[in-house]
């Protein structure tokens, strides 16, 4: 039997209504990094951005027609793994994020949620076992 090759998520298109006001929010209020920020023709705006540590990216667009029929506001849960939900809820709400309290679940999970500007939802989630990951 042949095996699958490797596929290796990298991109994930969030849909904004404004593409300035997201950038600031995902890379002053969260700290994701500018990977690019091009404006190929004057309808056309690609704005890649990545989390500390992730090999995966988000992308803010606009008019790019894929993506330009997905609405605001509809990416729900984008799970951002971390290894002190804690901590770092203190410090995006000390960056102005308005962030849920810190659910506790089973085997010692924790979450807590949160909105972008266009009211696509993110969590942050701790998984004990994977502390490792962080070293």
């Amino acid at each position: 039997m042949a095996t699958t090759p490797k596929m290796l998520l990298e991109l994930v298109p969030v849909p904004v209504t404004d593409v300035d006001r997201a950038k600031e929010f995902y890379v002053g209020k969260l700290g994701f990094a500018v990977d690019v920020d091009i404006q190929p023709s004057d309808d056309v705006r690609i704005v890649q951005l990545t989390p500390p540590g992730s090999a995966c990216s988000i992308l803010l667009s606009a008019g790019l027609p894929e993506i330009s029929t997905m609405t605001p506001g509809s990416v729900k849960a984008l799970h951002l793994v971390v290894a002190d939900v804690d901590g770092t809820r203190a410090e995006l709400v000390g960056r102005g994020v308005e962030m849920g309290e810190v659910d506790l679940h089973e085997g010692g999970m924790k979450f807590s949620h949160f909105r972008d500007p266009d009211g696509n939802t993110l969590l942050l989630q701790e998984m004990p076992w994977r502390a490792g990951d962080f070293v």
